[in-house]
């Protein structure tokens, strides 16, 4: 899920995604988000990727899956739709959403991060439950854990052949540390084909949880969770850590 209510980033500015963020850079991740999802009792055939955004993930991991995409965003979906169109795309909201089926793995990356409340990961943990077949797997996959999040700045953008460009500064900190959220400020320039600049502002409140919430309200839903490091080579950035849970056979 990314969550559009009041998020200029997944409404009005969702048209400038794939020059915010460009599927080459998730192909590393989505390896390894690929041999966690290959962990299922049994082949790996069918995904459902919970706030699924712009696509990017799903641009990789279709290449071994039937992937089901479910975004909360109308406007993300559109942009997902141009870059995977072989795949399945619904709306729906990762803590509401009953396909009424189930799948090998269920896998969420960073939008699980639009939980902010205990209760709100743990509706969509049981989301990620009842659509996992027995013996299937859930990936979930936070930018932070409460033991690593440090405030940080980034920036980035990209250029396309037809003159528009973007670059972005992004700004995490956390406000009180004492609650079990985070607040990212993003600023972008945004350049037209007509090359006129012009510029947006948007805040995301973004949920923190330790590790040991995050492992018991798996195991509460019915997983058998365990947390799982991944390997980066990247030196400027952290090891992640991906929450994985087995439904029993």
């Amino acid at each position: 899920m990314t969550e559009s209510d009041g998020h200029r980033f997944y409404g009005d500015l969702a048209v400038w995604w794939p020059l915010v963020s460009a599927p080459a850079e998730y192909a590393e991740e989505a390896a390894f988000a690929a041999s966690l999802l290959d962990t299922a009792d049994g082949p790996t055939r069918t995904v459902l990727e919970l706030g699924s955004g712009g696509g990017n993930n799903a641009f990789h991991l279709k290449t071994r899956y039937a992937m089901t995409l479910v975004d909360i965003s109308e406007a993300m979906l559109a942009v997902s739709r141009e870059l995977n169109p072989e795949c399945e795309h619904l709306q729906g909201d990762m803590r509401e959403l009953r396909l009424e089926r189930t799948f090998d793995a269920v896998f969420v990356h960073d939008a699980i991060e639009y939980m902010t409340t205990e209760d709100d990961l743990r509706r969509a943990v049981e989301t990620a439950y009842v659509h996992c077949r027995p013996g299937g797997v859930a990936v979930l996959v936070p930018d932070s854990v409460a033991e690593n999040f440090e405030p940080e700045t980034e920036h980035g953008g990209n250029d396309a052949p037809d003159g528009r460009g973007v670059r972005y500064l992004s700004w995490s900190v956390d406000p009180d540390p004492s609650d079990t959220t985070t607040r990212v400020d993003y600023a972008f320039l945004l350049r037209g084909v007509d090359g006129s600049v012009s510029v947006a502002h948007d805040t995301h409140l973004l949920g923190l949880f330790p590790r040991e919430l995050w492992l018991r309200v798996l195991s509460e839903s019915g997983f058998t969770a365990a947390r799982v490091v991944a390997e980066v080579t990247s030196e400027d950035r952290l090891p992640r850590e991906f929450f994985v849970g087995f439904r029993p056979a």
